[in-house]
């Protein structure tokens, strides 16, 4: 009989902001979105040969969604599509995935993320990640979560130290993103750090409203 991994599948909400399960309809906004955000996306993402715009075709996003869909059935990621609702309607604006799982005495995984640049600066993916760390951290039984960003992304840096990770390590040509060996920083925080601010969300909604 098939079990369900641990916390998934889940529906995220706060105000205006859903993270849900991705769609096989979910292909073309995506699409449009990736493909609208080249210059914004492209020099921080690794990804398979081709332009931009195969790789990020209604067509290729088939071949995403079920590896998205095989990664949380078999308990490796939470992927959710960060969704925002305005005057009514509900559109895709970004993506949050709790990634590379493993449980047993590590409990951990690592947090990636992407909004559209059209949204940025309105909190939305602080908000995102701040709902699925607390939802890692509590329905899917994680203890840690790591993020790591190129340091010269700027933005990426601003969301996880808003929201308060911890700066722990330098990992030298850590992974290989637009042609080059790039080096990353590691963040992490652990379920620990904000239990008793009762979680990442709470703790971010603080943060917002000072």
């Amino acid at each position: 009989m098939f079990r369900r991994p641990p916390g998934w599948p889940a529906v995220l909400v706060d105000g205006p902001i859903v993270l849900r399960p991705y769609r096989r309809s979910d292909a073309t906004a995506w699409s449009e979105i990736r493909r609208a955000n080249q210059g914004w996306l492209s020099p921080w993402e690794s990804h398979l040969p081709g332009s931009w715009d195969e790789v990020n075709s209604p067509v290729a996003f088939r071949f995403v969604h079920a590896d998205l869909r095989r990664s949380a059935r078999t308990g490796e990621g939470m992927p959710f599509a960060v969704c925002l609702r305005e005057e009514g309607r509900e559109r895709l604006v970004g993506h949050v995935n709790v990634g590379s799982i493993v449980r047993r005495a590590f409990c951990s995984g690592y947090v990636g993320y992407w909004v559209d640049s059209r949204v940025a600066g309105r909190g939305v993916i602080p908000t995102a990640v701040a709902l699925a760390v607390d939802h890692a951290f509590g329905p899917g039984g994680l203890h840690r979560i790591e993020v790591n960003i190129r340091p010269e992304n700027t933005p990426s840096r601003r969301v996880v130290e808003k929201l308060g990770f911890r700066e722990e390590a330098y990992h030298v040509r850590y992974m290989h993103i637009d042609g080059a060996w790039r080096d990353h920083i590691g963040y992490a925080m652990t379920s620990e750090e904000v239990a008793a601010e009762g979680g990442l969300l709470a703790r971010w909604h603080r943060v917002r409203d000072s």
